[in-house]
C-alpha cells in the first residue's frame, strides 16, 4: 500500500462507499437479468471496482472518460445516479439515454462520461478526440480511456496512441487487464509485454495492482495532474479480475478458468475487502461502521431498482428521436 495518513480517512471511506455501490449495482443488474426483467445481456464489473474508483476519484466532473461494454463501474465511479442507470438498463424513459442505450451504450455527459461502447477499443478514438479538443481549446480537461486487455489487438488503439504521442494530448489510456478477453487468457492472446505497445510510441507507461485502491488512486492523482500540465499522454496496465463470466449468460466457465482461481481472487484479492482491512487495521473505522455503509448502499440500490421497475417506458412516438435530422 502507498503511504496514507489519517487525513486520507474521508476519501478512503468515500472510495469504499463507491466500490460497494458498484458491487451492489452489479448484483442487482444480475438479478434483473436472471428474473427476466431486463432485456438483453449485460457484462458485470464486479471485482474491478478499485480501477474505476481509483481513477475517477482523481478526476474532476469536467474531465472526461470513455468506457467499454463492461461499463457500469465507470459510470457509477464518475458520479451517475443509480435510479437513472437502472432506468436505462430497463429501457425506461428516465434513463440516461431515454432507455435506448441500455447496458452497453450508457452515457452520462453531465458527469463527463462520453459513453460505453460495445466495440472492443471502439472508444479509443472518442477519448483521443476529446483530449485533442481540450488541447485545441486550451482547456485543462483530462480524458481517461478505459479498455480491456482484449483491446490490445485492435489497430485503432495504436493509431490514436501514435497521434496522442505526436500531439502531446492530455489522455490516459487505462488498460484493465482482467486476464481474459472473453474466454481466452491474456497470455494466449497478447504476445510480448503489454506496456511495450505504448512504449513503442514513446508514451510513458506504468503497471499497478488494480485491486489496490490506494495504489491506483495515488498513481492516477499523479498522472492526471501531469496530464493537466501538458505532460501527457500516459498508459497504465491495471492488473485486475472479473468475478463473473464474460457476460451474465457465461455461467459454466470451467473450460477456460477454474473455480479455485475465481475463489482465490474473491477471498484473497477482493478490492473492497483489501480497503476495509486497511481501514480497520489502522483503527480509522470499525467493521460495524463499514457494515452500516454497505447496508445503506444496499437499500439505496434496492430503492433505485424499484423506482426503475415502476418508471414509464418512452412513448412510441420517440422511435425516430435522435436518429437523424433534416
Amino acid at each position: 500500500m502507498t503511504n496514507i495518513t489519517k487525513k486520507d480517512i474521508p476519501r478512503l471511506l468515500q472510495a469504499y462507499k463507491q466500490m460497494v455501490t458498484i458491487r451492489e449495482f452489479e448484483d442487482n443488474a444480475n438479478e434483473l437479468y436472471l428474473t427476466a426483467k431486463m432485456p438483453g445481456l449485460t457484462h458485470m464489473y464486479s471485482g474491478q471496482e478499485a480501477v474505476a474508483v481509483g481513477i475517477c476519484e482523481a478526476l474532476k466532473s469536467t474531465d472526461y472518460i470513455t468506457s467499454t461494454h463492461r461499463g457500469h463501474g465507470h459510470c457509477v465511479a464518475k458520479g451517475a445516479n443509480l435510479k437513472l442507470m437502472f432506468c436505462e438498463l430497463l429501457g425506461k424513459e428516465e434513463g440516461y439515454c431515454r432507455g435506448k442505450g441500455g447496458s452497453m451504450h450508457i452515457a452520462d455527459q453531465s458527469n463527463g462520461n462520453l459513453g460505453a461502447n460495445a466495440i472492443v477499443a471502439g472508444s479509443a478514438g472518442i477519448a483521443t478526440g476529446a483530449a485533442l479538443r481540450s488541447k485545441m481549446l486550451e482547456k485543462d480537461d483530462v480524458t481517461v480511456c478505459f479498455f480491456g486487455d482484449g483491446a490490445l489487438g485492435q489497430g485503432l488503439l495504436y493509431e490514436v496512441m501514435n497521434m496522442a504521442a505526436l500531439w502531446n494530448l492530455p489522455v490516459i489510456y487505462a488498460c484493465e487487464n482482467n486476464m481474459y478477453g472473453e474466454y481466452t487468457h491474456v497470455d494466449e492472446m497478447a504476445a510480448g509485454s503489454l506496456t511495450a505497445r505504448a512504449e513503442a510510441f514513446g508514451i510513458e507507461t506504468h503497471r499497478v495492482d488494480g485491486q489496490d485502491f490506494v495504489a491506483v488512486n495515488a498513481l492516477s492523482e499523479n498522472l492526471v495532474a501531469r496530464a493537466r500540465e501538458g505532460e501527457g499522454p500516459f498508459f497504465i496496465v491495471l492488473d485486475t479480475y472479473r468475478y463473473h463470466g464474460h457476460h451474465v449468460g457465461d455461467v459454466n466457465r470451467a473450460y477456460y478458468r477454474s473455480k479455485e482461481e475465481e475463489e482465490f481472487w474473491k477471498t484473497e484479492r477482493d478490492p473492497i475487502l483489501l480497503l476495509s482491512d486497511v481501514l480497520v487495521s489502522k483503527k480509522w473505522t470499525t467493521q460495524q461502521e463499514l457494515d452500516e455503509i454497505r447496508a445503506t448502499v444496499k437499500q439505496e440500490a434496492a430503492d433505485a431498482v424499484n423506482y426503475a421497475l415502476d418508471a414509464p417506458y418512452p412513448n412510441e412516438s420517440e422511435v425516430d428521436m435522435h436518429v437523424f435530422v433534416d
